[in-house]
């Protein structure tokens, strides 16, 4: 059996058959070249832990609220007022995959990160799957009623 590191990490074994199989190495950087490398699992396996919702990163503190033109701003793309309002309405965290359908989801990813640093949401694991998690009491506290009222504004419009 050959067997050759490609640069992109990958190792392809070709079998006697011929046919080849493919699967991510321990790949070390741009220039590797390495063929040898053994991968051990326990030194890149993630744990995920199971159970009750947690923030994914607890050593960071959820970011407050930003001003009332950040939140606005972050509202006027349609795209991040659909992931808001599909939050309201379920009123509990939601799987990521749950809250977009028009955009890929590195476009997604970036919508959730402009959310979550604004203070908008935050992301929890549960059950070893990323939620986003709307903070509608964080955001009633620093901007009363205004959130709500841009989703009911937005709903009003979508029936109309």
């Amino acid at each position: 059996m050959a067997r050759a590191t490609v640069r992109i990490g990958f190792d392809v074994d070709q079998t006697s058959t011929g046919s080849m199989n493919v699967k991510p190495s321990a790949y070390a950087g741009p220039m590797s070249r390495s063929t040898t490398a053994p991968r051990d699992p326990a030194a890149v396996a993630t744990p995920r832990p199971e159970g009750p919702a947690e923030t994914l990163d607890p050593e960071v503190a959820i970011r407050p609220v930003a001003s009332l033109q950040e939140v606005l701003g972050a509202l006027s793309d349609p795209v991040r007022l659909e992931m808001v309002r599909r939050l309201m309405a379920a009123g509990r965290p939601q799987a990521c995959g749950t809250l977009y359908a028009s955009v890929g989801k590195s476009t997604a990813s970036h919508h959730f990160k402009l959310l979550r640093e604004n203070g908008i949401i935050e992301r929890h694991l549960i059950g070893g799957q990323v939620h986003q998690y709307l903070r509608q009491e964080a955001l009633d506290a620093a901007h009363p009623g205004v959130v709500r009222s841009i989703v009911a504004a937005a709903e009003a419009e979508r029936g109309a």
